[in-house]
């Protein structure tokens, strides 16, 4: 599936930086990637995150939040942290943080959209990159949205897309 679309959106913030990062990948055994370090570096977590092979899900969406100027989650390394950020979203739109469970814990990405039966999620550490992949909806935990300023922007809608591209059961 074709998701060069997203380069084009110009709100939310979280998924303009999000965007930005897509294609960052983990590299497997004694080296890591200096971009997820750094990511650990820039929030002050460096002492806890020092290997890219810990699951750093919740560590690209804080650096996203922090990048967009918006408020990151206390324990941001645990993705079921980021059920608590913004407020519920009773409907899931572009750019929402969602979370979801997953054997042994949990995962979050942001919204870029859903077919009938899964969303489509930009994340880190799917694939052990930043990518999109789709994840059943009947995984879903919670979806949060920012808090906005003044208003929410217009880009903010429910995207439907093909039921294509790669699913994802287990993210770690």
């Amino acid at each position: 599936m074709n998701y060069d679309w997203l380069k084009e959106e110009k709100a939310p913030r979280i998924l303009v930086q999000a965007v930005k990062q897509l294609g960052v990948k983990e590299i497997v055994g004694k080296e890591h990637n200096p971009v997820i370090l750094g990511w650990a570096r820039e929030l002050k977590l460096a002492s806890v995150y020092n290997s890219d092979e810990i699951p750093w899900c919740g560590l690209f969406i804080a650096y996203c939040c922090k990048m967009a100027a918006l408020e990151v989650v206390d324990k941001p390394l645990w993705a079921l942290s980021w059920a608590n950020w913004g407020f519920e979203a009773k409907e899931p739109m572009l750019g929402d943080v969602l979370t979801f469970k997953r054997n042994g814990g949990g995962h979050v990405g942001i919204y870029v959209g859903e077919d009938e039966t899964h969303f489509h999620v930009l994340g880190g550490n799917q694939g052990n990159a930043v990518s999109v992949s789709r994840i059943a909806k009947t995984r879903l935990f919670k979806a949060r949205r920012t808090l906005w300023k003044i208003a929410q922007p217009a880009g903010v809608r429910k995207v439907f897309l093909e039921a294509k591209g790669v699913i994802t059961t287990n993210e770690q």
